[in-house]
């Protein structure tokens, strides 16, 4: 397996890696951090103009949130996405369907609110850029999967567009899964969809993949998946109450 290189930070992780193609990037990070990559890319002597493919794993402001304006500096770069996460990208704002995943997960929600992150908004994707965003669908998913070198996995529950990239024997899974504070058993601390949640989850296990490399937190073992599967059930959701 060619290196994995995550030039995110402590908050959210963003994965690059090379293909016959050119580099891969998986997900951005907030809004303001795309200088950072860019200087993390240039540590690994990689260019911001190498990254050919943005595969992102769902449309939230921690996620797309640099992705207008990678688009107008790197002017080659194209999106592969879920049809689903176009309406976000054009309101540049997260939906707050669904709840918290347990009381820790609300008081953090609450948390983020209190230093100025309660809007999730980010610079919505300009209407100039939409030849650049690759829908996957049936016709076209073979052809991604041979640029990506990789397998895509469809894993909502997180949000409905969430999507996960096998890569040789790891699996990049966005938000359908998580590992570290304020997650509890690798769960994410926000859900839309428990059920679609949980058999996502199903996807991920099903798959011959050693560790998953999540959005947030560190890799872990598949098998941790196995291990908390059950808990998922038992979940109790709280609502946050938002300005929308």
């Amino acid at each position: 397996m060619k290196k994995i290189f995550n030039v995110g930070n402590r908050v959210m992780n963003t994965y690059v890696y090379h293909t016959s193609s050119g580099y891969v990037m998986v997900d951005t990070g907030y809004r303001h951090s795309l200088k950072s990559v860019e200087e993390k890319l240039k540590k690994f002597n990689i260019s911001l103009m190498e990254i050919k493919y943005l595969f992102l794993t769902h449309a939230h402001d921690d996620h797309a949130g640099f992705l207008n304006e990678l688009l107008i500096k790197n002017k080659e770069l194209k999106v592969i996405m879920s049809a689903k996460a176009m309406p976000t990208l054009k309101r540049g704002h997260n939906p707050f369907n669904g709840a918290c995943s347990g009381f820790v997960a609300l008081i953090f929600c609450r948390l983020m609110a209190i230093f100025g992150n309660a809007d999730h908004r980010f610079p919505r994707i300009e209407d100039k850029h939409d030849n650049r965003l690759i829908i996957i669908n049936d016709k076209n998913k073979s052809e991604l999967e041979d640029l990506l070198q990789g397998k895509i996995l469809f894993t909502p529950g997180h949000t409905e567009d969430s999507i996960s990239l096998k890569k040789d024997n790891i699996i990049f899974c966005g938000d359908a899964a998580m590992n570290g504070f304020p997650s509890i058993k690798r769960v994410i601390i926000w859900i839309e969809d428990k059920e679609q949640f949980e058999q996502s989850w199903n996807v991920l296990i099903a798959e011959d993949a050693e560790m998953i490399y999540p959005a947030h937190g560190k890799p872990f073992n598949k098998n941790d998946l196995i291990r908390f599967k059950n808990t998922i059930k038992r979940i109790k959701m709280y609502l946050l109450k938002t300005e929308r």
